[in-house]
């Protein structure tokens, strides 16, 4: 079924639920707005595309998703993926990647193939979203702790012995600063767990930074940010860059087809409800084609912001479409003010990001798997650090999938990933 879910829920809209999409909605806002920040420049983009990916691609997939409650948005998982293609193909290359993905996308719902989630085994997810988490916190060590290395490599291996040269360029007030956040951030979480305490730690920390010499704020790296959406505008595409630009969409649809069905999932969970996978998979695609459009990034379901959501009282996608537009009207009102928050605050808020991403409550119970579940997430994992997103997918799904034929009239099937 590919009928969006806002035209189900519009029928019975009434002003009770006005109020509460209305008070999800800002608050889902005030958590986006640092993260979509923090995300597009941990991925070697810049700030403004993480606001502008959260306006166009968080206002589409609300508008047109198979979920009540799915919030969009640049996420944590697409940072090793983006940064790659940004490396080696430039942000043009980015928008054009993430143009012929959201194409694989809407083919993919045509084509009903949302209910394909389930034949991904669960070792594969779990490992490399612990290998994107190790990934995003060691990228995040240099504005944490002020570290200026010789050669900012992007690979793991080479990064931490680069991050290990340089610690005689310790920076204890940048240090400080990061700390301090990330305290608030877990302290506000845990007293406070409704209310938007992302937006308020970074801002304290950024406020302590003004206090303390020589910390790097988001204006003093990247200037201004602009106050207003770029016109949308088609990318130029030839064969020659559609094939050489191919296997990171297809990474690019893959990792956003499996991200934001197994956010629906979460939240049908947490409502009691039931979302329209085909409907999802449709609007993840339409909405990457939006934010290319727009010179935006990859945009995806957010499982935090989606559970955030949720939490504060989200009933319907209007609560996911007032997170757009509060995105945009303090982007258009408040832009200046962003330059003045601090890199090391921002660092903290994905280091935390990142290991909240591995969901640590759940190692001991990987732990009490099979053992060739145990060694799938372990190669996987590995694979992804080590070596290459791509490969660790590729090669994590082929070998799950032979387990699962080979036990298939021997054990149950595999359940989906309770995510």
């Amino acid at each position: 079924m590919l009928t969006p879910k806002i035209i189900t829920t519009l029928r019975h809209y009434d002003r009770g639920l006005a109020m509460a999409d209305g008070l999800a909605g800002i608050t889902v806002a005030m958590v986006a707005i640092p993260l979509s920040l923090a995300i597009a420049i941990a991925s070697g983009a810049d700030p403004v595309n993480g606001l502008v990916t959260a306006v166009i691609g968080g206002f589409l997939i609300s508008l047109l998703g198979g979920s009540r409650v799915q919030i969009g948005g640049p996420t944590g998982a697409f940072i090793v993926v983006v940064a790659g293609v940004v490396a080696v193909h430039g942000y043009d290359g980015l928008v054009i990647a993430t143009f012929m993905a959201g194409v694989l996308l809407v083919l993919a719902g045509l084509f009903r193939a949302g209910s394909l989630v389930r034949l991904v085994p669960e070792a594969v997810v779990n490992g490399f979203t612990i290998g994107i988490g190790i990934i995003i916190a060691a990228s995040q060590i240099k504005d944490l702790l002020g570290l200026q290395p010789l050669d900012d490599h992007a690979e793991f291996l080479k990064k931490i012995p680069a991050l290990w040269q340089a610690r005689a360029t310790f920076d204890w007030a940048a240090a400080t600063v990061g700390l301090v956040t990330m305290v608030l951030i877990v302290v506000l979480r845990r007293a406070f767990p409704r209310f938007p305490g992302l937006i308020v730690a970074v801002a304290a920390g950024s406020a302590l930074a003004a206090l303390l010499p020589g910390v790097e704020t988001l204006g003093s790296r990247f200037g201004v940010l602009p106050d207003r959406l770029p016109w949308p505008s088609v990318p130029e595409i030839s064969f020659e860059r559609m094939v050489e630009l191919l296997p990171s969409a297809l990474i690019i649809a893959f990792l956003a087809g499996i991200e934001s069905l197994l956010s629906a999932m979460v939240a049908d969970r947490m409502i009691g409800g039931s979302h329209r996978p085909n409907a999802e998979v449709m609007a993840q695609g339409i909405a990457n084609i939006g934010s290319s459009l727009f010179g935006g990034m990859p945009a995806t379901g957010a499982i935090a912001r989606t559970a955030t959501n949720v939490n504060a009282g989200g009933k319907t996608p209007m609560a996911g479409i007032i997170h757009a537009l509060i995105v945009l009207a303090v982007m258009m009102l408040a832009a200046p003010l962003a330059g003045y928050l601090a890199m090391p605050a921002l660092a903290g808020l994905l280091v935390l990001t990142a290991w909240n991403m591995t969901e640590p409550h759940k190692w001991r119970g990987y732990m009490k798997d099979r053992v060739p579940d145990r060694v799938l997430l372990l190669l996987t994992l590995v694979l992804t650090v080590a070596v290459d997103l791509t490969v660790a997918i590729g090669v994590g799904v082929v070998l799950g999938l032979a387990l699962r034929l080979s036990r298939r009239g021997v054990e149950p099937d595999w359940t989906p990933p309770d995510r």
